[in-house]
């Protein structure tokens, strides 16, 4: 019925050709393609447990839950993602002055019943062309910070505040020192000939990533940094007097435009399986980021 019905027609249209018919495996293909998806959207959108899932509308909660396993495990979501990418890149759509941020997400006690003994010290791989047992970060991507065990989503999103990339840590890891991985994840296929576009014009940022490391690893790649400085450092620099050097560019401007991944964050927790951990694996719990990217993006595209 219409009350759980997550696409419209136009839009299933344009991801079903995407997915795949049996993800490798021998036997009969896949069925029911629309119904598991869908599925998978309410669950993320309502934060259900799995086993609530409405048997009537969407067949065995077990299905659902081995279906999303899967496509997160094989990079579907991401293929889709970059798919839909593409096309919006080759209609000029993609504003590329990108905004990058981090947003902590409590992790339900659900979520952390696990033999995580380790610390998370990393994110989720981009799951192009890693097996499953590779892209799990140590620590399933939980960690201790002042809200307890929380997971942190690192983002990247064009000008108009919709995802390009997505990686998920726990919740103590610094957002500066995560940086180039988001942008590593930055990866827009060309329609046609050509490498995929993964350089933004300009990144900006808040004073988390403001260091020098990150200033010049910006400026090697030829990309615009546009993030404040720290306080601290501009007092140094005032006490060493003409010895301290020129303070980095900033174009205030274009830094007013910041915002729009806040706005990206709330509309992403509106996803109430996003806004809560529940998931134990870190790839799963990325991948519904991935796919709550993917209807951004077909919402946006019509």
């Amino acid at each position: 019925t219409s009350r759980f019905r997550q696409f419209t027609d136009e839009q299933w249209e344009r991801i079903e050709p995407l997915l795949p018919s049996n993800a490798g495996r021998q036997g009969h293909p896949f069925r029911d393609n629309r119904r598991i998806v869908e599925a998978i959207v309410y669950r993320y959108r309502t934060g259900i447990p799995w086993r609530d899932l409405p048997r009537d509308e969407f067949g065995p909660w077990q299905t659902v839950w081995k279906r999303h396993a899967r496509y997160a495990a094989d990079g579907t979501w991401d293929r889709i993602l970059q798919r839909i990418l593409a096309d919006a890149d080759a209609a000029g759509m993609i504003d590329w002055d990108v905004s990058v941020d981090a947003t902590i997400c409590r992790a339900h006690q659900h979520a952390t019943n696990t033999s995580r003994l380790d610390q998370d010290t990393g994110g989720t791989s981009n799951h192009r062309n890693l097996p499953a047992s590779e892209c799990e970060p140590a620590g399933h991507g939980i960690g201790r910070s002042r809200g307890g065990l929380t997971t942190k989503i690192h983002s990247a999103v064009d000008g108009h505040g919709r995802p390009l990339a997505s990686v998920v840590t726990g919740g103590q890891r610094n957002d500066g020192a995560m940086l180039h991985e988001v942008l590593a994840e930055i990866h827009v296929p060309r329609r046609g000939r050509g490498r995929p576009r993964s350089r933004p014009d300009a990144v900006l940022a808040d004073r988390a990533y403001s260091n020098g490391a990150l200033r010049r690893e910006l400026r090697r790649r030829r990309i615009t940094a546009v993030i404040p400085e720290k306080r601290d450092t501009i007092a140094a620099r005032a006490r060493r007097g003409s010895a301290g050097g020129r303070p980095p560019a900033f174009d205030a401007g274009l830094y007013k435009g910041r915002n729009v991944i806040e706005r990206s964050f709330a509309l992403a927790k509106q996803w109430r399986g996003l806004a809560t951990r529940y998931d134990k694996l870190a790839i799963t719990y990325r991948a519904a980021v991935t796919l709550c990217a993917i209807m951004t993006w077909l919402r946006a595209t019509g």
